[in-house]
């Protein structure tokens, strides 16, 4: 049973006493229920050690954000210090949490001191529950009101915080874009379907002769009534058709000896106007999936350069953010998004799945079937590299991701021919200086450019070529140093030699 609480609220932290014996506390639970709601009952199980303000609100936040973390606050570690009891290890203090992550936080900065939370005991809940309720007027220095607009205006500013997070991050967008495109994905088949439906009852001869959705939407938009269709428009339906003369010649053809019923004008335009909707559907999907390329390029260009923007978006989605996808270990990316097969596998004692999401990607398709689970764990193990470059990095760059492509494709190449393949710590090494080399260039062009003033140009230069000149010294004389001593070194060890075959007796 908890010997002492601790509430955390908005404007600081309490410490409590429970003054009611454990077995009483413990065999009267259902008076403990009821006496949640009168104060005078409930003062006499618990009694306030000790209240310590927050000085302001932006300390009040710094505490929020590393308790929603698991963390323990240096200030929260200070007022537990100054009001636990020294325990031991066979008498330990037992504490009264809310949360089980700060629990284990607490227990590992006080080991002598043991923690309860609500999932262990239902007594420690209901005294919180009850704290939570009298705190105000157990303190005596606070009023409900203010308790009140202190916990409003930390929950804005928390979740202000997150917002902005978010915003930065600005995979949240990615992750909109990706599920929006699903969702149009069925939109512009169902209204393609229905389309080709409604217009078959006048013209069914076109659905075999044109295959492509929004082909088909289009030429039901030109060609409106069959009975208007004459070869003097075969130029303009050819533009429809990727200027396919042959298929703009059979449209026009079948459009003649069609049997199709004839529609009334009101039908028609009926037709026309789901036509006209899927058309706008496609125009969209099309704008939303350039969107995307341009989104992940600035947010996650080396994920995007390995395996494609829309699987990287969709890895992105799955884990949630980014910075997620970035924490997930190769194995995890590996079979990200086919978690039904994997519990179900788990739970049938079968073969596990050896890939997710990334069996989308290219790479997959072109491996042969007894290299597919091998080359998805190497690419799961590239795209995880990627994200966390992607992650952490601040200048947007696609060195290392077509650094990592290149390194799955030689793989690939190994596993048909047997071909030979980078180490990765030689092609991270040439992604790396290739970015440092674009940087530097960039850097010269700017200086270049904002070199107005000549003799401020000219002063830069020498104290440039000074400071280059000096680190070169400084590398000969430190490879100089280095073969100084390995030269000493070989003439020591050469000297014990000499001396141990001279000690050596002659008939030994």
């Amino acid at each position: 049973m908890a010997e002492y609480l601790l509430f955390e609220s908005p404007v600081g932290y309490a410490v409590f006493n429970v003054t009611m014996k454990p077995d009483t506390v413990g065999s009267q639970l259902k008076e403990v229920q009821d006496a949640l709601q009168k104060l005078d009952k409930f003062g006499k199980m618990v009694k306030l050690v000790s209240f310590i303000p927050f000085q302001n609100s932006d300390m009040a936040l710094e505490n929020l954000n590393e308790l929603s973390e698991g963390l323990l606050p240096e200030h929260l570690r200070n007022v537990l210090e100054a009001n636990l009891p020294q325990g031991s290890k066979k008498n330990k203090v037992v504490l009264g949490v809310a949360e089980k992550n700060l629990a284990g936080s607490i227990r590992d900065a006080f080991p002598h001191v043991e923690c309860e939370t609500p999932d262990t005991s239902d007594v420690v809940g209901d005294l919180l529950r009850g704290i939570r309720l009298h705190f105000a007027k157990m303190t005596k220095t606070l009023q409900t009101a203010d308790v009140d607009a202190a916990q409003h205006g930390l929950g804005h500013a928390y979740s202000r915080a997150k917002v902005k997070f978010n915003v930065n991050r600005n995979d949240n967008h990615i992750i909109q874009s990706i599920a929006t495109l699903d969702s149009l994905d069925k939109t512009v088949n169902l209204l393609a379907m229905r389309t080709r439906e409604w217009y078959s009852w006048h013209f069914p001869e076109l659905k075999n002769i044109v295959s492509d959705n929004e082909q088909y939407c289009r030429l039901v938009l030109f060609i409106g009534d069959k009975a208007t269709l004459t070869d003097d428009k075969l130029h303009d339906l050819a533009a429809l058709v990727n200027d396919d003369e042959g298929v703009a010649k059979a449209v026009i053809s079948n459009a003649k000896t069609s049997f199709g019923n004839e529609v009334m004008e009101l039908d028609m335009i009926q037709g026309r106007e789901l036509a006209q909707q899927a058309v706008r559907e496609f125009e969209h999907r099309r704008s939303l999936a350039a969107y995307l390329v341009n989104k992940m390029s600035a947010v996650a260009p080396n994920l995007a350069a390995l395996i494609g923007e829309t699987v990287g978006a969709r890895l992105i989605q799955k884990a949630g953010s980014l910075t997620n996808l970035s924490k997930c270990s190769a194995s995890t990316v590996q079979i990200l998004g086919a978690e039904k097969a994997l519990f179900r596998a788990l739970k049938s004692k079968s073969a596990t799945p050896k890939y997710g999401i990334i069996y989308h990607s290219s790479f997959i398709g072109r491996a042969a079937p007894k290299n597919k689970g091998r080359i998805s764990r190497f690419l799961a193990n590239k795209a995880s590299i990627a994200s966390r470059i992607d992650s952490f990095s601040t200048e947007p760059t696609t060195a290392y991701g077509d650094a990592l492509k290149a390194q799955v494709e030689e793989r690939l190449n190994f596993y048909a021919s047997g071909g030979a393949m980078t180490k990765n710590d030689v092609a991270m090494e040439n992604a790396m200086n290739a970015v440092l080399n674009k940087l530097d260039d960039i850097a010269d062009e700017t200086e270049a450019g904002a070199g107005e003033d000549e003799s401020m140009d000219t002063e830069w230069n020498e104290k440039r070529k000074e400071a280059k000149e000096k680190k070169k010294e400084k590398k000969e004389r430190k490879e100089k140093k280095e073969k100084e001593k390995k030269r000493k070194s070989m003439e020591a060890e050469d000297g014990k030699k000499h001396k141990k075959k001279k000690s050596k007796p002659a008939g030994a």
